[in-house]
């Protein structure tokens, strides 16, 4: 029993120490951190991270910023831009847009929530009101326009981070709206026409867009600084040499907006722009997730050795058997055919998701619907190919143990990220890859997908294993094949499209008129550490077990949980 402990307690182990950096990286100096739920001008509740410096009071109130994330983001994700903010004695206010994280939905509502965010800023007694900032990211761009709309008078200054001004979802900007605009627009940025109408985002400086905003026919010189801060029409545009995603994952994106504050806000601390720890931060929230990994493969082995999953347990003789399958080539074919397939038929899935299957009450979140879909079509191609698979023999009487087991495996996480959250204020994450605890709203979200990519996870597992795995195979060998076999395609995918952006400045759309492409393509980034992270536990729980479905019934309720609480609510449910 004392080595069914080692991984679970290793996992717990992990889990703590990152933790524990990530909180004491965001505390910094003595800052503090505040969950907030507040109500809306319409009776909407908002939710919100408040950091406060530790000078921060009432008598000596500090200045203040609204950071908001972008679309299917939340409010963790402006972590690296609110920490830095925070030690540089500015309140911070980082909020949930409408319809993400813990704000109620449906998104777009409301100004996306950026009215009520600054609304609720602005209550602060702590905070200086007439030196307030508004920073967002993409979508949450939009949002704090919206706020900068509503409130013109409220605010000082602002940082768009790949975002814009005016269509689709902002007022129109001008020489002297919004007030000391800092504009971060990336080399890289897949957004270039949708926010600045440049078909390359190299070009955004020349484009008559944004040249209109600074009140200029010429290119913009990136990081001259236009018109007048003191009479609130200053203007800068930065150009990092990265993509859409990676704006809130850079030192130098952060450390414009850094600057900018600086220039134009009074009452913060005089830290250099390059003084930055939030990678820590990051780190130790990529070491809880390690753990959370491993945690559940700890669980899984541990309960593995209790008398009520015995049935499940291979017994010595079945774990010594046969040799590994032979690499000819009827394996070569069904190594492609996985890995390729599922990338094939990511970007149809999610064109015809977006045309024929629209958020509603029913399906409320559109590209968890996307991916619902995606998920269907690959578990029917898996289902018409299974003549050809090789057979394994069946396990009876295990379904029953196989459900138990994993759902207490996946409790057990649950309850490690429920105490993560009440003790450090901390989620596990790397970047866009995130786990988050669902709200109660998501819980019942997730009841409507779990079937869908349950079933998916069990048919193509399945076949996984039927394929690839065999008794007594070597552990590397079998555990790099899977993982390979699963994420390859999309990491061909993933490598393709941002070369052909780095070689020639766009993604390639293989459907021009849909308008998914570049934000599909995002989320394409997290299928590879998450098919990689599934092929893990279906491996190791294969290896224990003989069958492929405990595997596939942890990653039906773990995938499903991180898609649903991750994810945007498009309609109300």
């Amino acid at each position: 029993m004392k080595r069914h402990w080692t991984l679970a307690a290793l996992g717990a182990v992990l889990i703590l120490g990152g933790a524990l950096l990530a909180h004491f990286i965001q505390t910094s100096g003595g800052i503090r951190i505040e969950d907030v739920r507040f109500k809306g001008a319409k009776g909407n509740t908002m939710s919100a991270l408040v950091y406060i410096p530790a000078g921060a009071t009432e008598q000596t109130p500090a200045p203040g910023i609204l950071a908001v994330h972008g679309y299917i983001n939340s409010r963790e994700t402006q972590d690296g831009f609110a920490i830095e903010f925070a030690r540089r004695g500015y309140v911070v206010v980082a909020i949930d847009q409408m319809g993400h994280g813990y704000s109620d939905p449906p998104t777009y509502a409301y100004g996306f929530g950026g009215p009520d965010g600054l609304r609720y800023l602005l209550s602060l007694p702590y905070v200086d009101k007439a030196n307030i900032g508004l920073e967002g990211h993409s979508m949450g761009g939009w949002t704090v326009l919206a706020a900068a709309s509503a409130m013109p008078d409220a605010y000082k200054a602002i940082v768009l981070e790949g975002s814009s001004t005016g269509k689709p979802f902002a007022a129109e900007g001008t020489p002297t709206w919004p007030r000391n605009l800092a504009v971060v627009f990336s080399q890289y940025d897949e957004f270039s026409g949708i926010m600045w109408g440049s078909e390359y985002a190299k070009n955004v400086p020349q484009a008559p867009k944004l040249q209109k905003v600074f009140g200029v026919t010429a290119p913009i010189e990136p990081g001259k600084v236009y018109g007048d801060i003191a009479q609130g029409t200053g203007r800068v545009l930065y150009t990092p040499a990265i993509t859409h995603p990676s704006d809130h994952f850079s030192e130098e994106a952060i450390g414009y907006s850094l600057d900018w504050f600086a220039k134009t806000l009074s009452g913060g601390k005089p830290l250099q722009a390059s003084d930055q720890i939030w990678r820590w931060k990051e780190i130790g929230t990529l070491i809880a997730f390690i753990g959370f990994i491993v945690l559940l493969l700890g669980t899984f082995d541990l309960l593995l050795a209790t008398s009520p999953f015995a049935a499940l347990r291979l017994t010595t003789a079945d774990r010594g058997g046969s040799a590994p399958a032979q690499t000819d080539g009827r394996w070569w074919a069904a190594f492609w055919l996985t890995a390729l397939i599922p990338a094939i038929t990511y970007y149809p899935a999610f064109a015809l998701g977006n045309t024929f299957l629209p958020a509603s009450k029913f399906l409320p979140q559109l590209f968890t619907t996307q991916i619902a879909l995606w998920a269907l079509i690959n578990a029917a191609i898996t289902l018409a190919l299974l003549p050809l698979i090789p057979k394994a023999p069946a396990r009876s009487g295990v379904i029953g143990a196989s459900l138990l087991i994993a759902i207490v495996t996946v409790a057990v996480g649950y309850l490690s990220l429920w105490l993560a959250d009440v003790l450090f204020k901390v989620d596990f994450r790397i970047w866009i890859v995130a786990l988050k605890l669902p709200n109660a709203n998501q819980a019942l979200i997730m009841l409507i997908y779990l079937v869908p990519l349950t079933l998916f996870f069990i048919v193509a597992l399945s076949a996984l294993h039927r394929n690839f795995s065999r008794p007594g195979a070597a552990a590397l060998g079998h555990y790099a094949t899977t993982v390979l076999a699963l994420s390859l395609g999309f990491v061909v995918l993933v490598g393709g499209q941002y070369l052909a952006m780095w070689l020639g400045g766009k993604l390639i759309n293989p459907f021009p008129t849909s308008p998914v492409i570049p934000l599909s393509t995002i989320i394409t980034i997290q299928f590879v550490p998450l098919l990689a992270i599934i092929a893990l536990i279906s491996t190791f729980t294969w290896r224990r077990t003989g069958s492929a479905l405990p595997g596939a019934l942890i990653c039906g309720l773990f995938v499903t949980w991180y898609i649903v609480a991750g994810q945007a609510t498009q309609a109300a449910f």
